[in-house]
């Protein structure tokens, strides 16, 4: 969201989620530098199948997007298609991934495309084999093979699919941006997309920036271990706000924990919450039309936060 749009008066909450994130490994084959996977000691390496169903037959029937990573290669859980075929029961649920793109091999592509999916973004970070092996750590001639060949996958097999190919923006590759965005182009994604940096929580901020917060209105996100976090970027379980081995997804998302974080929120009290009192996500978004909400919050020694 852009600083010109104008915002609603405070995040309008459905009854159920929109989106749900499932870490059903947290492992990652690469080694960027700027990613917090390199020092998360989260465990178990894998989701139980019984848990990751579960969150998926929770909400069934719920038109939900799944995108099932958070901090994580998705494709290096070689259950994927497994999970894909699984969700895709559900005629109103869709898929999104985030890909590096290392382990999409054309078998695996070819198996991923005919299971269907609705959206792939393959991060790429790199034109120039040097600005990609200091950022990715991977196999700079294996990444440019498989993305090539998924994106061709894709248009032979007349599926509606939206592709992406990313690169971060980073310092000094102006130039390089430009080619990037030419070589891909060809290639036929429907969009090449340059993003910024992102600097996670707890990443050196020193205070609050006591702002509302747009991650929280539709989406969810469960770590490997079955927990549920306020927040995708919640990096170190700062923020817990269930745990669905013992909840329903959806007791969850109306339980008096996550209830309490959105209340907080929605009033840009950012430093009334471990995780986001070190944050600075949305900090350049124009709040000035947001309507704070009037009614008081109860003592704080009230409040049940997870």
């Amino acid at each position: 969201m852009s600083a010109q749009e104008t915002l609603p008066r405070r995040n309008n909450y459905p009854e159920t989620p929109q989106v749900i994130q499932i870490e059903t490994t947290i492992l990652c084959n690469a080694k960027c530098w700027f990613c917090p996977q390199n020092n998360t000691l989260r465990q178990p390496n894998y989701m139980e199948e019984a848990v990751w169903k579960k969150i998926i037959d929770d909400s069934r029937g719920w038109g939900v997007t799944y995108r099932p990573f958070i901090l994580n290669e998705p494709f290096f859980d070689k259950r994927m298609p497994d999970v894909m075929r699984y969700i895709r029961q559900d005629p109103t649920a869709h898929i999104e991934f985030n890909s590096n793109g290392s382990v999409m091999t054309p078998k695996l592509a070819d198996e991923v495309i005919d299971i269907g999916l609705d959206t792939i973004r393959f991060s790429v970070d790199g034109f120039y084999r040097e600005t990609f092996d200091e950022s990715r750590g991977l196999n700079y001639d294996q990444v440019y093979k498989n993305v090539s060949y998924f994106l061709q996958a894709v248009r032979q097999s007349g599926k509606k699919i939206h592709t992406e190919v990313r690169m971060i923006r980073f310092p000094g590759t102006e130039k390089e941006q430009e080619e990037f965005k030419a070589f891909w182009t060809q290639h036929g994604p429907d969009s090449v997309v340059f993003t910024d940096l992102y600097r996670y929580p707890w990443e050196g901020q020193t205070e609050a920036v006591n702002l509302p917060c747009l991650k929280v209105e539709k989406e969810m996100f469960f770590y490997v271990d079955g927990r549920a976090t306020l927040c995708c970027w919640d990096t170190s379980g700062r923020q817990i706000v269930g745990d669905v081995t013992r909840q329903s997804v959806k007791e969850i998302w109306q339980g008096k924990p996550l209830q309490t974080c959105r209340a907080y929120l929605d009033r840009g009290q950012r430093d009334q919450l471990e995780l986001c009192q070190r944050c600075d996500a949305y900090e350049h978004v124009d709040f000035s039309q947001w309507e704070y909400p009037k009614d008081p919050l109860p003592p704080r020694h009230k409040l049940m936060v997870g």
